[in-house]
């Protein structure tokens, strides 16, 4: 059985489980956690987890981070500039984070995004060297009454968090879901 086929069935049994809806933002946020290389094999599988999350009686609802950051910076006045001198973006990287809560909240109202609503967030291995992906999480799980399950490039490790296997990792209040999970 590939990775992905694993993670999936471990997320099908994890999702399955009933909710308490007494959690905090925090506690509602689910890590799917898979070895970067798979990348290409969770995007084909994707509407897969959508399917087990229907199965259970819950909504789906897919955000794609990936294009975030192009569609953020073509908006700029000076982003010409900014191809040609990297280093003068690092200011202003706040303000793309700001950007993603904006399409988010746009999002979530546009869905009439409920408390038996699952929200994916693909597409976030396009933040590495942009964004932490904890302030982004911290940012939207508070608008999510449901689940966030977070499609997560990276390792797990003594509660660890690590992006495309980076060096910064955090903690996190996040349930850990991965291939070798026993739900």
């Amino acid at each position: 059985m590939s990775r992905i086929s694993q993670l999936l069935d471990s997320y099908t049994k994890f999702i399955a489980v009933p909710w308490r809806d007494n959690v905090a933002p925090a506690q509602r946020v689910i890590f799917c956690i898979y070895n970067e290389n798979d990348e290409r094999y969770l995007r084909a599988r994707i509407e897969e987890f959508g399917l087990s999350t229907k199965q259970t009686g819950h909504e789906w609802l897919v955000f794609d981070l990936t294009d975030t950051f192009a569609d953020w910076l073509s908006g700029q006045r000076y982003a010409e500039s900014y191809f040609q001198k990297p280093d003068f973006l690092s200011p202003l990287l706040p303000k793309y984070l700001a950007y993603i809560t904006d399409r988010f909240s746009i999002f979530m109202d546009e869905n009439n995004v409920g408390n038996n609503s699952v929200v994916a967030l693909k597409g976030v291995g396009s933040l590495f060297g942009l964004l932490k992906v904890k302030l982004l999480v911290d940012k939207l799980a508070p608008m999510v009454k449901g689940r966030l399950v977070v499609f997560f490039p990276g390792t797990f490790e003594n509660n660890n968090y690590r992006l495309l296997d980076g060096y910064d990792g955090w903690n996190y209040l996040a349930v850990a879901i991965t291939a070798n999970s026993e739900a």
